[in-house]
């Protein structure tokens, strides 16, 4: 690479280091700020899959395998 090319994850660092405000921060304050971000992001996946698996259990599921026809299927109309 020349002087002055980045690369796409350096750009998109940069980006968000700007956009976030990080680059005036210190080194731990960045790494304490992108820590608590990842715990956040973690918690928000963790519990929306947790969320997801109970809709699946009590809603869907029993749609699903007891042949019921909510709207859910596609194919003939039941007689």
């Amino acid at each position: 690479m020349a002087g002055g090319e980045m690369s796409w994850v350096g750009k998109k660092i940069h980006l968000y280091n700007v956009t976030m405000g990080l680059y005036m921060l210190d080194w731990w304050e960045r790494c304490l700020f992108n820590i608590l971000v990842l715990i956040l992001l973690w918690f928000i996946c963790f519990n929306g899959s947790r969320f997801a698996t109970d809709v699946f259990e009590s809603h869907l599921k029993a749609r699903i395998f007891q042949g019921a026809n909510h709207g859910l299927s596609i194919g003939m109309p039941s007689s």
